[in-house]
């Protein structure tokens, strides 16, 4: 039996040491990894260009161009679509699970799964802030659909097609389109199966931004309803109005009358104004709402496009110009190029219209403006603090089948063109920047930086897990186990390359367990 090297030693107890640290919450995971990096490479089991391998890996290039893709899609409103479509209204995690996982797996049976995972990503995200549900629920599931279909097809995934180019070089009959469905299949039904019952107990539940909230502070906003609007002729609830997270509707003003306690049962027409009272974050879905539109009339006075504002919150200090002035008689449009969206003072929402709102020391303003505006009024003597709200820029609904064309144009290049997802996803995020999908501050803003690093710092760990040998004698070890008895063997070659898959890429797992069996079997006969 083939020893440990001491590299390889030394190597192995980074990684128990690592997984330790990855399990208190206390320490930044992308700072746990690199920390193992830099062991490894003061060690010299690295190199220093073997350290930053993963920083050139196609994958890891893959993952940060989607985030500019998914920006696309994001900006043009159809993850909020997709999250509709697929989970709609479910009353329950087990019902929203079977009606995520079950299409997300048939996808992934013939679509690349990154880009699959990478669409739906946001879209579970709105979906669960926007029915209270806790996003730590469904992120596991969404994950694990997509690996349970892509067992089912030849193409399901990469390193299904790698594995039978390899078979094919070593003299073995290619696999048919769905022979390992024979497998794959009962594996993900099974899997989606245990998932959804055993929700309940093994998927954490984690508090959502708005049930974190202790002491919100509360808006009253004025929306109206578009007159192309898809929404016009629905009821209250129909519309997805009735039950919103953090928010709810006060009143509707229509033909100069107010109903205030409005019904569920309530249809709507064009042009209804609509009151709405909440928190930020239940303000910023509702400015994504296809069909609803910010009613200040100073709105679209602005020079920026829709596109390129955000909501941004400021307090208004005591030596601010238009303190004890309306709003509209300060002329606060023309003098900060923003406009007051609603005003919130003491925690509690002002009542009113917005222009005829006395401004005070201390209220809190809800404004549209460039993001640009935080910057200049920053260290204003007008304002007390100034924050941009996370993730508030309009959708452009108006591109969203342009941002759907260029999704379907990615995944059909890479499932039936022939081309890397690389440069697939490269031209996809080029088309949504041009096509002004996603603004270019949009798509930069979008990149997950401590992800990649993470990515790229576990592909290096990999990496250390090959060149020190500790991977192909942990291999071969565990093969002596099995002895003759093919079942055994079967076994033992299941549990290794899970066990690797853990530590080192799915492919490079699977390629070094290919060679491995192969170099048995050849030596056996």
């Amino acid at each position: 039996m083939t020893m440990f090297s001491n590299d390889a030693l030394f190597t192995i107890v980074v990684v128990l040491l690592t997984m330790g640290a990855l399990v208190l919450p206390r320490f930044a995971p992308d700072l746990v990894l690199m920390g193992a990096l830099t062991l490894l490479l003061m060690a010299g089991v690295l190199t220093p260009a073997q350290m930053l391998e993963g920083l050139s890996n196609p994958g890891l290039a893959t993952v940060g161009v989607l985030f500019v893709v998914t920006a696309g899609l994001v900006g043009t409103g159809v993850t909020r679509q997709i999250g509709e479509w697929f989970l709609g209204r479910s009353r329950s995690i087990a019902t929203s699970l079977l009606r995520l996982m079950v299409p997300v797996a048939v996808l992934s049976a013939f679509l690349n799964n990154t880009p699959v995972v990478a669409m739906m990503v946001p879209a579970v995200e709105d979906w669960a802030r926007r029915q209270n549900v806790a996003v730590s629920k469904l992120m596991i599931p969404l994950s694990y659909a997509a690996i349970l279909g892509g067992t089912c097809t030849i193409i399901g995934t990469s390193t299904n097609l790698i594995i039978n180019s390899l078979a094919i070089e070593s003299g073995i009959e290619s696999l048919s389109f769905f022979e390992i469905a024979l497998v794959g299949l009962p594996c993900a039904l099974l899997g989606i199966a245990f998932t959804i019952i055993s929700s309940k107990w093994l998927l954490p539940t984690r508090p959502t931004l708005v049930s974190a909230h202790l002491d919100p502070r509360e808006y009253a906003v004025e929306m109206l309803v578009d007159p192309t609007s898809p929404i016009v002729g629905r009821t209250i609830e129909e519309a997805g109005l009735r039950q919103l997270p953090g928010a709810y509707l006060a009143e509707i003003e229509r033909d100069g009358e107010v109903m205030p306690a409005v019904a569920p049962s309530v249809r709507l027409r064009e042009n209804d104004r609509l009151v709405f009272v909440g928190i930020v974050e239940s303000v910023v879905d509702l400015m994504k709402t296809k069909g609803l539109i910010p009613a200040a009339e100073q709105l679209f006075k602005l020079d920026a496009p829709r596109q390129k504002r955000c909501l941004i919150e400021a307090v208004v200090s005591d030596r601010c110009p238009i303190v004890g002035r309306t709003i509209r008689e300060g002329r606060f449009r023309s003098n900060y190029e923003a406009v007051v969206l609603a005003v919130a003072r003491h925690g509690e929402r002002v009542a009113g219209k917005i222009g005829d709102i006395s401004l005070r020391s201390g209220d809190t303003l809800l404004l549209e403006a460039r993001p640009s505006f935080v910057q200049q009024h920053y260290d204003s003597r007008d304002f007390l603090l100034v924050s941009e709200v996370a993730r508030s820029e309009p959708p452009s609904h108006d591109r969203a089948w342009i941002s759907i064309g260029i999704l379907a144009a990615m995944v059909a290049g890479v499932t039936l063109g022939g081309i890397s997802m690389l440069k697939a996803a490269l031209l996809a995020a080029g088309l949504m920047v041009l096509t002004r999908c996603a603004t270019s501050e949009r798509a930069r803003r979008s990149i997950d930086w401590s992800l990649l690093t993470v990515i790229a710092a576990a592909l290096g760990i990999g990496k250390a897990m090959q060149v020190s040998g500790a991977a192909e004698v942990i291999a071969q070890t565990w093969m002596s186990l099995a002895g003759e008895d093919p079942w055994a063997a079967l076994t033992v070659v299941y549990i290794t390359t899970a066990l690797f898959t853990a530590f080192l890429t799915n492919i490079a797992a699977a390629v070094l367990m290919f060679e491995k069996v192969r170099q048995d079997a050849t030596h056996s006969a």
